[in-house]
């Protein structure tokens, strides 16, 4: 029989996992723990607590380790958090905080009780995702056990016919996406979770990650599926390229999601071995919606709607969403209907997949009346090996302009503009890119250039490089 969970350091069976989750709930109860918060790298403590918390209906709030300080503070008040629970070096980080010792699943950890005001949230709320924005106060996004299971169910009928046996667990546990995804899915289905330690896989912080570990961690326990960010994804196909590897053959579906992919990055991953497929979804979704699955994939599309969800385009170009919603925002009696609308713009094809283009609230107006998402010129100039990073302006501009990181250091300028004339034969003239610089740091959260999950922070990034392409700063959203 195989294993519910290989942890790096051991296996375990169904009946010991279970026996652990049963430990960690008895722990919660005489703790008196009513909202839990978790800040823990990947592995059986946070499988047994995160199992633990909905069997005893305990709210559970899984926090990266990547939110800034004040964005741990904003989640704990905001939650009403009364337990906290940290590995032990992260405790000794943390002043402020009176900490005990506390085993779960036989690693040590530290819990904190902390003296919480109790927090009104939506009725049946099991979870509290906090998803990382553009400011230091993320939202709490709260989910009721019912919608995280909607989704569950529906990614394990949809990837029945690919037989997955063995998922290694590539994204933190507190992303939203891999916690429902690469957890609970895999556990209702059976199959062997493979959570390791996040550095064993080359992933620090929110956005440094070392392919040439990551590959050869997954050479080693050969599994079936992943879930990976873009960046990742490129960065490990440009360590295979440069390497002449090929991705394990054991790899039956690498999902893809959490920003814009782009066809040539999909196309280049499957050249090397990787089943890579594109996917969509938003928290207040309860995670994935969409996914082009091997078999019935379609390369530049985000694929169609799973069993679980629904989804419709509004006359303004919204993509909205049903079947599996959030119960509301944490500080927000707004009710949640039937409908959700994304922020996000795409379209439906003829064959029911959908096309993402871009953010609602990005959308470029050009000086010539001409509508621009710029996430769709971005996904084309990052489809060049040369580009690892690429935002574009133009809101109230005669042509568009575009702020590029290399891939590689030493790329020179020559590079990056073959990628911009190689983005540009691909697009219409309106949304081509005339002109563009150099990026002045790498766009992450330590730059200030991104947010703490690597979305681009373009007023930041606007403001250090409008001399350089000549823009006002008050021209772009």
């Amino acid at each position: 029989m195989r294993p519910a969970l290989h942890d790096g350091r051991r296996d375990w069976s169904a009946a010991q996992l279970g026996e652990a989750v049963a430990a960690a709930g008895r722990t919660l109860e005489t703790a008196g723990a009513r909202v839990l918060a978790t800040v823990l790298d990947n592995g059986a403590a946070f499988v047994a607590l995160d199992e633990a918390a909905q069997q005893r209906g305990i709210v559970h709030v899984p926090l990266p380790q990547f939110f800034s300080a004040v964005q741990m503070q904003h989640a704990l008040q905001a939650a009403g958090v009364d337990t906290l629970l940290v590995s032990a070096p992260l405790a000794a980080a943390w002043r402020g905080f009176s900490w005990w010792p506390m085993e779960v699943a036989g690693e040590p950890l530290m819990h904190a009780r902390l003296p919480a005001a109790e927090v009104a949230m939506p009725a049946h709320t099991a979870k509290i995702s906090f998803t990382s924005g553009t400011t230091g106060a993320p939202k709490g996004v709260c989910l009721s056990a019912d919608a995280m299971q909607r989704v569950a169910q529906g990614l394990i009928e949809a990837m029945a016919p690919l037989h997955i046996e063995r998922h290694l667990n590539a994204l933190p546990f507190a992303v939203l996406l891999e916690n429902i995804a690469g957890l609970m899915a895999p556990r209702l289905h059976g199959a062997t979770v493979i959570s390791l330690p996040l550095r064993e896989l080359g992933l620090t912080g929110s956005s440094s990650f070392d392919a040439a570990l990551f590959q050869a961690a997954l050479q080693h326990h050969q599994p079936h599926s992943l879930i990976l960010l873009p960046q990742m994804l490129r960065a490990w196909c440009g360590h295979l390229m440069r390497t002449g590897q090929r991705a394990p053959a054991s790899l039956r579906v690498v999902a893809v999601g959490g920003a814009a992919v782009g066809e040539a990055l999909i196309r280049a991953a499957q050249a090397l071995g990787i089943p890579a497929c594109e996917g969509y979804g938003l928290s207040e979704g309860a995670s994935v919606q969409t996914l082009s699955l091997p078999g019935a994939e379609r390369p530049g599309s985000a694929g169609r709607p799973l069993p679980h969800a629904r989804l419709r385009i509004a006359d303004d170009g919204e993509i909205l969403i049903a079947g599996s919603l959030f119960s509301g925002y944490l500080g927000d009696a707004t009710a949640v209907g039937e409908w959700w609308p994304s922020g996000d713009l795409g379209r439906i094809d003829e064959d029911g997949y959908l096309h993402v283009s871009g953010r609602k609230k990005n959308l470029l107006i050009t000086a010539f009346g001409r509508n621009v998402s710029p996430e769709w010129v971005e996904t084309a100039l990052r489809g060049h090996p040369a580009v690892l990073q690429a935002v574009v302006f133009g809101d109230g501009e005669p042509a568009l302009s575009a702020v590029l990181w290399p891939t590689r250091a030493n790329a020179d300028d020559d590079a990056l503009q073959a990628a911009v004339d190689a983005a540009n034969a691909t697009l219409p003239d309106y949304a081509r890119v005339a002109r563009w610089t150099r990026g002045r740091a790498d766009f992450d959260a330590r730059t200030g250039l991104a947010t703490a999950n690597g979305r681009p922070q373009r007023s930041a990034i606007q403001q250090r490089h409008a001399g350089a392409l000549g823009l006002a700063l008050e021209s772009t959203h």
